[in-house]
C-alpha cells in the first residue's frame, strides 16, 4: 500500500505542479552551477541545501536497494525506478515547499521540516511530535545499523569474508 500511495500522491503532485521536475530542470541546474550563491549566516545556500538533501536520501540501503532490485527485477525494475524517482521529485519538491512556508526563525537561525509543518499546517501538534520521535529513532538508531548490515554484507558477497569476524 505504501509504493501505490507514494506512486499516487507523485502522480498528483506532478500534475498539479505542472511538472515541475520538468520545467524548472534548467533553473535548477542553473541555481546549483551558477555564481549566484548567496551565503547567509542564516541558512544554507542553493548548493548546500542540495547537498544535504542528497546527503540524508541516499546511501547505503538505497545502493543495495536498487542492487537488489535489479537482480531480482531485472531491466525492467531501472525503468520504473526512474518512473517513481521522477514522480518522487514532485513530492520532494512539496516537501521542501511546506519546509520553506512553515518554517521559524530561532536564534537567529532558520528552522523547519516535517514535524514543523505538520504542527503549523494542520494543527496537529500530537502528529508533529510522533513524526519527530520517529525521525530521531528512525534516522539515529535504524538506518546507521541498515547501512551497517549492508556495507558488511558487501564485503562479505565481494571477498567471501565472515559477516560477523573479518580478521
Amino acid at each position: 500500500p505504501l509504493v501505490y500511495t507514494c506512486l499516487a500522491l507523485g502522480v498528483y503532485f506532478t500534475v498539479r505542479t505542472k511538472f515541475v521536475q520538468i520545467r524548472h530542470f534548467k533553473t535548477m541546474l542553473r541555481l546549483l552551477t551558477g555564481k549566484t550563491q548567496v551565503e547567509s549566516d542564516k541558512g544554507f545556500s542553493a548548493l548546500q541545501s542540495f547537498a544535504l538533501t542528497v546527503g540524508g536520501r541516499v546511501g547505503v540501503g538505497n545502493i543495495a536497494g536498487v542492487a537488489a532490485g535489479i537482480f531480482y527485477g531485472g531491466p525492467g525494475a531501472v525503468f520504473w525506478m526512474g518512473v517513481l524517482a521522477l514522480l518522487g521529485s514532485a513530492s520532494a519538491f512539496m516537501e521542501s515547499s511546506l519546509g520553506q512556508a512553515y518554517k521559524v526563525e530561532l536564534d537567529g537561525e532558520f528552522r523547519g521540516g516535517p514535524a514543523y509543518y505538520i504542527e503549523k499546517g494542520l494543527g496537529a501538534k500530537w502528529y508533529a511530535m510522533i513524526i519527530a520521535a520517529a525521525t530521531v529513532i528512525g534516522l539515529g538508531i535504524c538506518v546507521p545499523g541498515l547501512q551497517t548490515f549492508n556495507a558488511v554484507d558487501a564485503f562479505y558477497n565481494a571477498f567471501g569474508w565472515n559477516k560477523y569476524y573479518i580478521g
